[in-house]
Parts: C-alpha cells; structure tokens; sequence
C-alpha cells in the first residue's frame, strides 16, 4: 500500500472526506491528524497533486527512516522538530519547510517538549522534477525558513479544504498552491544566485527585455513603460540592448510588431488591414503601412496580395492538366 494510500484511508468511511482523527493512545504519533486527497485521478500528467494533511504530533513521534516514491513538502506551524536526510541534519522550528524527495531515505521527530505541528502536501509529475530544481531545492539543500507569517500554512489549509469539498475544479486550486509554494521557496533558496550560472546580469536584463516585448507587442506599450515595468532607466536599458542585439529597443519592438503581422497577413486573410494592424499594437493604420512597407519595401495590401496570388498559382500547378 502507498503512503497516498495509508494517509488517505484515515479519512474513514464515514463520507466525510477530511476527516479529524483525535489520538490519545499515541498509535499514529499524532494528537490530530487530517488529510484530503486529489479528487481527481493522477495518469501520468506534467504535475499533479496527490494529497495534503494537517497533524498536531505526540513529543517525540518519529517517522523513519523511510522511503517515499512521490514528493512531501512540510511547513512547520508550531513546535520544532529534527529533520534528517543522508547528508544532513537539520534542528527546524516554527516557519520552516523540508522537502522529502522521491528515492530519498529520510527520518523526522518531533520535539521532546515542543512537539511540531505542521502541515503537508504530497506531489508528483513528469515535469516535477524539474519545477524543484527551478525552486532551488537539491538533495543537499532541502530546507528553508519562510517565517511564521508566510502565506504556506494558508495556502495549504486551501489546498486541503478544495481537495475536501471534491470538485474537479480543486485539482487546479491545487497547482496554483503548489507554484505560490515553490515561488516562495525559490525567494529564499535562490538569494544571491543568478538565474543561470556565468551569465551576465547585462545579458539576463535584455532577454528580460525581449520577454516583456513579445509578450506585450499587441499593446499599445511604449519603451518608457517597459523601463518602469522592468525597474531600470530608459537610458541605460537602451544602451545595453543595442550593444547586446545591435538595434535599439524602439526599431526591435517596431520590427517585432511588423513580423507578426506578416504572419497575420498570411494566416489570417478574412482580416481586414485595420485589424491586423490593431492586432500588433498599432492602432493607427496609415502609420503601420507606412513602417510595413519601410521594412519589406511593400503595401501590407499589396503583400497579402503576392502571397495569395503565389499560394494560389501553386494549387493550379499541382492539379493534373486534363484535371484543370
């Protein structure tokens, strides 16, 4: 039986799916004791959620040391404890997190006198993996504090209330908790780190640049926004992108807006040039023909055109001649 299993059975029979189990003789190591599992049923996806759990624990209750073949992050509410992997020890308290990964041999108690209470979710996926790495976690580096007043116990209690109202929606409550989580962890595990090692902070700002730009060219924005947006002075941001692209942020955006209308151009024929111009963040027309034919020395209309004529020309040539 999995650990998905054994958690999820302790909701009972009852038809209550989150259930609370008060613990007196000690069996569970838990004073209280709830979970809810993920209505809806893992096949293989990119990332899924498996189930979440609240627990008040008995002073000293061990787990392990053990095996776990699914992700479990913790988030310590109260109390303290000792978490321990192959390569570490850790004493955590009030606002920690740890994460168990798959394959990892771990073991974890809670405090002689200061028994934790913490909170925890379980996670699995294809793409798993890799959104931890992102985060920052390592097997050599699996823990972090986020302080007590971090949003992770909320959005955990979310998790678990959405999982036991058992609707199709909480499976995408519950993914949303989980990236707000591995945000946070990234925060603090992250500090100090650039995004990829040996790449220059130069050269991260103009990729930054070339994001915000082919992700708002449809709108209006100018390149004093996308300054604001980013947090850095006009002035410098237009420096160094020439000196990374060899084209000032103005012609890039402008050339940007002009490519994907050609595709709109092609794709999209029941437009009108109105339209496509609207839809590249130029709402002026007659300036958008006028920037259109600057750059392919051609109407928009008369492009269009072209690119109908040859698409047409190459259907006649494909039929058979006695077929024409």
């Amino acid at each position: 039986m999995t650990e998905q299993r054994k958690e999820a059975s302790k909701t009972g029979a009852t038809g209550d799916p989150i259930k609370q189990i008060p613990e007196t003789s000690g069996k569970s190591g838990a004073l209280s004791y709830s979970v809810a599992s993920n209505p809806v049923y893992y096949e293989k996806g990119a990332l899924h959620v498996l189930f979440a759990g609240a627990s008040q624990t008995l002073p000293g209750h061990a787990l392990g040391p053990k095996l776990y073949d699914y992700y479990l992050l913790h988030y310590v509410e109260k109390g303290a404890g000792t978490f321990r992997t192959e390569l570490h020890t850790y004493d955590l308290s009030a606002g920690d997190c740890f994460l168990i990964q798959p394959g990892q041999l771990v073991s974890y108690q809670s405090h002689a006198r200061h028994p934790w209470q913490y909170r925890w979710m379980a996670f699995t996926g294809s793409q798993a993996a890799k959104h931890i790495e992102e985060a920052g976690f390592r097997p050599e580096k699996s823990v972090f504090h986020a302080g007590p007043s971090c949003g992770i116990s909320d959005w955990l209690s979310v998790m678990q209330t959405a999982f036991a109202e058992r609707k199709e929606s909480s499976h995408f409550t519950s993914l949303g908790t989980l990236y707000m989580i591995l945000a946070e962890a990234q925060n603090h595990l992250s500090q100090g780190q650039t995004l990829i090692p040996g790449e220059s902070s130069i050269r991260r700002t103009v990729k930054q640049m070339i994001q915000y730009m082919s992700t708002q060219y449809a709108y209006p924005v100018s390149i004093e926004q996308m300054s604001a947006s980013l947090g850095y002075n006009r002035a410098y941001l237009s420096r160094i992108f020439k000196q990374e692209t060899g084209l000032s942020p103005v012609t890039y955006l402008l050339k940007l807006r002009i490519d994907k209308s050609r595709q709109l151009l092609r794709e999209r024929p029941d437009l009108s040039i109105e339209q496509v111009s609207a839809s590249v963040g130029l709402p002026d027309a007659l300036y958008f023909s006028k920037q259109f034919k600057r750059f392919h020395g051609e109407a928009p209309s008369l492009y269009r055109e072209n690119i109908l004529n040859r698409s047409l020309h190459q259907a006649t040539r494909q039929v058979p001649p006695n077929q024409r």
